[in-house]
């Protein structure tokens, strides 16, 4: 039952409102639930609620839930913005609400059948022509796409407010690829751990049987003769303003999360292409807009598509939800005829209005929309149009004239919509509980008998005082969305896939998922190796600069020499003596300059691009590692502003995440072919920066006092250090050291130890030919692996008249040419056949902004 408590912050939320408030009924009275959770608040305190908000702050930053904001100056990973405080509807308004949105659903559903169908509504003159003919979003060669079943339109998305009269009004309809479900999944589980306290006093109802009905509808869609369809979810790419949320909910729903160029059509029938070979897709549910969805038929400079997907699925060989075309239903002109569309198609009025609107292309709206313009809200009708919206009371007497002049010339390209004083509710403004306006994203998804509502949605509201700006791209925030009650009338359920209990449970990997799991493991290893042997050449040079002398200095020139080497960022110390002489500058920039190949921190860069690329892989332990690489990698980009001490903390802490990244991957990861790849980019990387090192440092013979500090530096470069002096104490030697890191096959850090397990992945990887018992990768592997292994010591170490040990230098070099050639390989059977983007900018492209 709900009790009364102190209300004083509630009493000071009051004093402060101006305007119809979610807190408030009708007539002007407490709603029960929010006065409970204002006695809650008051009894957590506000202090507490700050500290609890920074909480919610860190927990979406280690989850590494973003919102990408094109040409934001947080870049394209702006963190996702939760205010603290719930939206939330009494359960019994809220069924109310649900089948007003069923009805809308319902009637969008006859709307989009009628257009790609028999067009009764233009015949009928329920809606002019232009509605549909000069609609961006009708797609003429989408008349014949169809999916199995009574409802084409399998996915709704519809935007609400609460209007003047106290009722939800609806703003705006998501048909085509509807967001923001996936983040509403998020912000419930965020707020569930780190506010549960909230909601005592009340029930909330649960989000899980939303996401159950989505998995059942995808499954009716499937062949049902088939155990284990194949299920693609597919997303433009990292470069998409919602790309945290396709990953999520792949990961969530257990769907392979794809790209476009991941996919291709044969035979009428689309295919998903993976290491194991073509695998034939069931169901797409997509996350790319209309028109980018098949460059062979729609938009032809798609890159995000599949060429031959709409030809797939009228043959039937694929179903997609919700299917291209289905955008139509977005123009915004819509709204001004759904009262006459649903006593056309229902014989009924709608149980949920919207916004008054006015279509411009009647003559008689059109000479309403002029002469009242300072009390309307001006958009384009069509909603791909590159026009933001204009509200008449802010503009000049010139600005009016000239969108009045827009406005005659193409009056069917324009709608008006009244403007109305919508809602506010309590929000955490700077520490402090202030209402702002806020709209609600309800979510349907179609099932058996109809249209399921989810019991919450995606409340967004503006971080603006008396301004309804409340898109996440122009810095709104979002909500958790309570459907409230005093105790469950719903059974308690998770996601329960029906599925047969014997099914194939191998899971095929998407080429380009592949490559960038192989360049995760070697862009992390590479960043390690780097940043291992700078910091070991750091101690050595602050060592010499203390306590130095002469003897030292030619030890050092090697060292630095061997770090250009193993970064690959030439021509580095290999420049001359000026660098060498005053090696820091250069050092700086190794570690800060992005923009440079082989820096510590481009590699970091590249890494977390690979991770993000796929971050459907990885669970919440390994994304808040990645969050603090994420950290040091922007210090490190301000090293030049750093002290030494400074820059080698940060590049401590570097060097433990990095590791305790692929220490979490081996402990939690399957071993599957994601594993596999990853490992194996990871050992061809370490392969490679060792043998340079050795190469660099002992290619040469020089004196035994620089001899002994450039064995000890490779020691330690190869975690052997401590192994060596509890089986050699103090005596130095080359021929003991390489005996050691070439052969030691205990050793996780010898060559022969990581050629062996090198050997090992790449025999478990998919057969790329038959009948051959090693492929042509083993084999490289396996001749590298006997070179070393057959390899005499005393020859290795042994110098010619010029002091070179050309031995040793020419088996190093063979080996770092076989396992090149092994990353070669593996590229070429893979990934090839999917062209894979480096650049990681997002691409221009209309999106469905959440």
């Amino acid at each position: 039952m709900l009790t009364e408590a102190s209300v004083n912050l509630l009493q000071s939320y009051q004093a402060g409102l101006t305007s119809y408030d979610e807190v408030l009924d009708t007539d002007g009275k407490l709603k029960p639930y929010w006065r409970a959770l204002f006695a809650t608040l008051e009894k957590l305190g506000i202090t507490e609620l700050k500290s609890r908000n920074q909480e919610i702050i860190s927990k979406l930053r280690e989850n590494g839930v973003t919102y990408n904001v094109y040409g934001s100056p947080d870049g394209m990973n702006r963190p996702w913005q939760l205010d603290p405080i719930p939206f939330l509807i009494e359960h019994r308004e809220w069924d109310r609400i649900s089948k007003g949105l069923q009805q809308r659903a319902h009637l969008l559903d006859l709307v989009l059948k009628d257009l790609y169908g028999p067009r009764n509504l233009v015949k009928d003159a329920v809606i002019p022509a232009e509605l549909v003919f000069e609609n961006t979003g009708f797609l003429r060669p989408c008349i014949d796409i169809k999916v199995p079943g009574p409802r084409q339109l399998t996915l709704f998305a519809a935007d609400m407010a609460r209007g003047p009269d106290g009722q939800m009004w609806v703003l705006d309809s998501r048909t085509q690829a509807p967001s923001g479900s996936g983040y509403t999944l998020e912000n419930r589980i965020v707020m569930s751990k780190l506010l549960p306290e909230l909601a005592d006093g009340m029930y909330v109802s649960k989000l899980s049987p939303f996401f159950n009905s989505i998995q059942n509808t995808v499954l009716r869609l499937s062949d049902k003769s088939r155990d284990a369809p194949n299920i693609v979810y597919l997303t433009p790419g990292p470069g998409n303003e919602a790309y945290f949320e396709h990953a999520y909910l792949a990961s969530y729903l257990g769907y392979t999360l794809a790209q476009g160029d991941d996919l291709l059509v044969r035979n009428g029938s689309v295919w998903l292409k993976s290491i194991d070979g073509l695998q034939k897709v069931d169901v797409i549910v997509r996350r790319v807009d209309d028109d980018w969805c098949d460059p062979l038929e729609l938009r032809e400079d798609s890159r995000l598509g599949v060429p031959g997907l709409l030809q797939a699925i009228r043959l039937g060989n694929v179903q997609v939800m919700n299917p291209p075309g289905s955008g139509v239903l977005e123009n915004h002109a819509f709204l001004a005829f759904m009262e006459n569309i649903c006593q056309y198609f229902l014989g009924e009025k709608l149980l949920m209005p919207n916004v008054a609107t006015w279509w411009c292309g009647h003559q008689k709206e059109l000479a309403y929309v002029l002469d009242n313009i300072d009390e309307l809200i001006i958009k384009k009708a069509n909603r791909k149009s590159k026009f933001s919206s204009v509200y008449g009371r802010t503009l000049s007497n010139a600005k009016k004239a000239e969108l009045i002049a827009m406005i005659t010339q193409r009056p069917h390209d324009f709608i008006a919509q009244q403007e109305v004083s919508l809602s506010t509710t309590p929000s955490l403004i700077d520490g402090v509980i202030e209402p702002r306006y806020a709209a609600l994203r309800a979510f349907l998804v179609a099932d058996e008998s109809g249209y399921h509502v989810m019991q919450g949605g995606l409340t967004r509201s503006s971080a603006v005082k008396d301004r309804f700006v409340i898109s996440n791209q122009q810095g709104g925030f979002s909500k958790d969305t309570w459907i409230v009650s005093d105790k469950s009338d719903e059974p308690q359920e998770r996601v329960v896939l029906n599925t047969p209990a014997a099914v194939n449970k191998h899971v095929s990997l998407p080429s380009r998922s592949a490559e960038n799991l192989f360049w995760v493991g070697r862009y992390c290893e590479r960043a390690m190796a780097v940043i291992k042997f700078m910091n070991i050449t750091i101690n050595v040079l602050n060592l010499d600069r203390n306590f130095g002398g002469s003897a030292k200095q030619e030890h050092i020139k090697v060292l630095l020499q061997s770090l250009t080497h193993v970064s690959s960022a030439y021509p580095g110390f290999l420049d001359g003596d000026e660098k060498l002489n005053d090696p820091y500058k250069e050092i700086i920039a190794l570690i800060s300059d992005n923009y440079r190949p082989g820096s510590i921190a481009s590699n970091i860069g590249s890494f977390l691009n690979a991770v993000g690329a796929v971050r459907n892989q990885w669970e919440l332990e390994i994304w808040r590692i990645v969050d603090l690489i994420d950290n040091g990698y922007h210090e490190i980009r301000n090293a030049s502003h750093m002290n030494s001490t400074n820059i080698q903390r940060t590049l401590d802490g570097l060097f433990n995440n990095m590791f305790t990244f692929l220490g979490v991957i081996a402990e939690s990861m399957p071993r599957d072919n994601s594993y596999l790849l990853l490992e194996t980019g990871k050992l061809i990387e370490r392969i490679l920066s060792r043998v340079s090192v050795i190469q660099s440092n002992f290619g040469v013979g020089r004196s035994a006092a620089v001899e002994n500090e450039l064995i000890e530096a490779t020691l330690i470069n190869n975690h052997m250090l401590v192994n060596y002096r509890q089986i050699y104490k103090s005596h130095l030697s080359v021929e003991a050291m390489l005996d050691m890191i070439l052969l030691e096959t205990r050793l996780p850090y010898s060559l022969a130890y990581m050629l062996d397990e090198l050997a090992k992945n790449l025999a478990a990887l998919p057969a790329t030919t038959r009948g051959e018992r090693l492929n042509e990768a083993e084999k490289l592997a396996l001749k590298a692996s006997t070179l070393i292994k057959l390899s005499n010591i005393q020859d290795l170490t042994r110098c010619n008249d010029s002091d070179e040990r050309a031995e040793l230098f020419s088996l190093l070099s063979e080996v770092a040419r076989l396992i090149s050639a092994v990353s070669i390989y593996l590229t070429n059977q893979y990934f090839s056949h999917t062209l894979i983007h480096h650049s990681f900018e997002p691409m221009d492209y209309d999106t469905d902004e959440v």
